[in-house]
């Protein structure tokens, strides 16, 4: 079984140069790569999708296997693929032993969904018409033929899908794996009658409702003025050792038109940074984990904003907690203190090198918390903690441990499976969650920072902040991790009023409720925090509009989100590594970033 590999050190842009023969000639490379794939949605046609198979709605439990048989863009076709949710790659060739395809049909047993792409040679090889059979009596089959009109004759047996496109090129297999998930829309037609099946006018029409992946040439930017400008500031950046590495993405219009990795996973340049790498995101857990989950429960009438924690959190009802209202929490004018440093108060018997029954919780490698640390010490100095007077902004990572607290009490459910099963599976996020290192391998994660003060360790793929991963890796407020393209999903959700995929995930009066300005006292909204009005302090940069909501991560990300522009920013750094962790924000490394790309589309409309 060959698994999916991904030129992902890349940006798309340059994944597609590499692998077309067109782009070393040609001077603006972005313009040939957006003829040939005007050229392919053309000869490219959607057969036999009566069932409506395509686009695949349902992503959530599935698993999903793309097998290449005789196709030569095989590895951009599964590039693209794994950006809408996980496929595993198989080639045939691997099974040329066995000239049936009988083992390949066996490895694929455990598999919903099966994807084969055929090459123009393959589709005349009885094997592969037996496969095809096979796989149709058991699984739910898309097939992506390339080649001559006329070889669709021998696909006249089969009932499922068939995408026809008339050459094997990088930007047909583009196009059609966007096409199988609802990135591209189909809308072309059969030329010419090939089989009593085929006929000269056939062909379904779909709708886009993924994101798209192309160049930023497709919107009227040029990609120049994108990349060069955001180049400079990264590089920059790195240089004078602000980050050893970053991933930079820019969403407009649905489509993903800049997605490009920086630098290296430490300043030791052992690991080059690569656009699918996970990254601590800090704060940022506070609107794409917590915030959205308490989203879902407003909907459902499971959570007033008007409630006080005292009626959700029974815990808190001999506190001075038991009367702040949700609102509150969630705008952060609660009068909660802003931070407590659970870590320096540690004692030694309540950590230790090694795990064991008593110590069972994992903070980092070599390193473990007792038992209950959380329900015995963390939570109970919380609720006891001071109260000021209510009604001044105070940004408190206590108030996102205490909703946590709020939407587990409601939904019955651990935080991190909660929005796991609502949201991440259902919407194709392969790498977001929590506590990482249960899913994925420290070479797929970013190091956070070489911890000299608590931990004594590289942090790789525990959470940084020291009150989340005393909590266990789970936090209201700290904890998630992601890649770019996941928070492009969720937050493209968002922009799209709460559909994606033909799901509907939220109603759009809940999303500009939250994401709103819902304060008298601050610029924040529900759980969001927002553009300010104050031209002091350029937040989140100067050219963002009042309507740009987001959040950015102590571990030097962020997400802003510009409803006006239909913009998504996202920006993910692992800035503690070795330097103060202000450097980031003094030299605006991110706002000038985000100007950069409002000026590159500004200029386009000029």
């Amino acid at each position: 079984m060959f698994k999916y590999c991904l030129y992902s050190s890349i940006s798309i842009l340059s994944l597609f140069i590499t692998l077309s023969s067109f782009a070393s000639s040609c001077h603006n490379p972005s313009l040939t790569w957006l003829e040939q794939m005007k050229a392919s949605r053309q000869s490219t046609v959607l057969l036999n999708n009566d069932s409506s198979l395509v686009p695949v709605i349902d992503l959530d439990n599935k698993r999903f296997a793309s097998v290449n048989i005789g196709s030569v863009n095989a590895t951009t076709f599964d590039s693209i693929a794994n950006k809408y949710t996980a496929v595993d790659r198989f080639s045939a060739e691997a099974y040329n032993s066995h000239a049936d395809l009988n083992l390949l049909g066996a490895d694929l047993k455990l598999y919903h969904s099966v994807i084969v792409q055929v090459g123009q040679e393959a589709i005349y090889k009885e094997s592969t018409r037996r496969f095809l059979q096979d796989m149709e009596r058991s699984k739910q089959l898309i097939v992506v033929l390339y080649g001559p009109a006329n070889i669709l004759a021998r696909l006249d047996s089969l009932e499922s899908p068939v995408i026809w496109s008339a050459s094997d090129s990088p930007s047909s297999a583009s196009l059609t794996a966007q096409l199988i998930f609802g990135g591209a829309a189909a809308g072309s037609k059969l030329p010419v009658t090939v089989s009593p099946k085929f006929k000269a006018g056939d062909g379904f029409h779909t709708a886009s409702i993924r994101l798209s992946y192309t160049v930023p040439e497709e919107l009227g930017i040029n990609s120049g003025d994108l990349e060069k400008p955001i180049d400079n500031i990264v590089r920059s950046a790195i240089a004078q050792r602000v980050t050893p590495g970053a991933v930079v993405m820019v969403v407009k219009d649905g489509r993903v038109i800049f997605d490009k990795a920086y630098g290296s996973h430490t300043y030791e340049k052992t690991r080059e940074t690569r656009i699918d790498d996970i990254f601590d995101l800090a704060s940022v857990t506070k609107i794409a984990a917590t915030t959205i989950a308490s989203m879902r429960l407003y909907e459902q009438n499971k959570l007033s904003l008007d409630s006080t924690m005292g009626y959700y959190v029974p815990l808190s009802r001999e506190t001075n907690k038991r009367s702040i209202p949700v609102r509150d929490l969630m705008l952060h004018q609660a009068g909660l203190v802003s931070y407590i440093p659970f870590h320096s108060s540690l004692k030694p018997g309540e950590y230790s090198r090694d795990s064991s029954d008593v110590f069972p919780v994992k903070v980092a490698d070599n390193y473990y918390i007792r038992r209950n640390f959380y329900n015995d010490v963390m939570l109970p100095r919380m609720l006891n903690s001071g109260l000021r007077p209510a009604g001044k902004y105070v940004y408190s990572d206590l108030s996102m441990y205490f909703m946590k607290e709020v939407i587990e009490q409601q939904t019955s459910e651990p935080m991190d499976q909660y929005v796991q099963n609502e949201f991440y599976k259902p919407l194709g996020m392969k790498y977001a969650g929590f506590t990482p290192r249960m899913r994925f391998s420290k070479s797929e994660i970013v190091p956070t920072e070489n911890d000299t003060y608590f931990r004594k360790t590289l942090i790789e793929g525990y959470v940084h902040d020291q009150g989340a991963a005393l909590a266990g890796g789970v936090a209201g407020h700290a904890g998630l991790f992601s890649s770019a393209n996941d928070l492009a999903i969720l937050f493209q959700m968002m922009l799209n009023g709460g559909i994606y995929g033909g799901k509907q995930y939220f109603q759009p009066s809940t999303i500009d409720m939250f994401t709103s300005r819902q304060s008298d006292i601050s610029r924040r909204g529900l759980g969001f925090d927002r553009w300010d009005p104050d031209p002091a302090n350029r937040y989140p940069s100067e050219l963002a509009s009042p309507q740009t909501y987001g959040h950015t991560g102590f571990t030097g990300t962020c997400v802003w989100v510009d409803p006006k522009s239909k913009l998504i920013y996202i920006f993910l750094s692992n800035r503690l590594y070795q330097q103060p962790a202000n450097k980031l924000s003094s030299l605006r490394v991110r706002p000038k970033i985000q100007d950069a790309i409002y000026k590159a589309i500004n200029k386009a409309v000029l």
